[in-house]
């Protein structure tokens, strides 16, 4: 996990398939080694995934319009789900 060096605060992250260093979950290349990084396909993960819409968690982030990954992240903003309103 990436840590903001500002706050501190955990900061949503992947590893590079090149480098396997830690990056930011939506970069689009590595910070380490320059290689792209291929976007995630969200619409082909929930289809995928087969997900029960009934069962959505919302955002935390009260604006953001996005869903709770598998992972625990929001697919529009990246935030790591909390569970208490922002």
């Amino acid at each position: 996990m990436m840590k903001c060096p500002h706050c501190n605060a955990d900061l949503p992250s992947r590893e590079c398939p090149e480098c396997h260093e830690i990056i930011p979950v939506e970069g689009t290349f590595c910070a380490h080694c320059g290689a792209e990084i291929p976007r995630r396909d969200t619409a082909a993960e929930s289809s995928e995934d087969g997900i029960d819409f009934s069962k959505r968690v919302l955002c935390s982030d009260g604006t953001c319009i996005g869903i709770i990954n598998k992972d625990g992240f929001c697919s529009e903003c990246g935030k790591r789900y909390t569970g208490e309103p922002e």
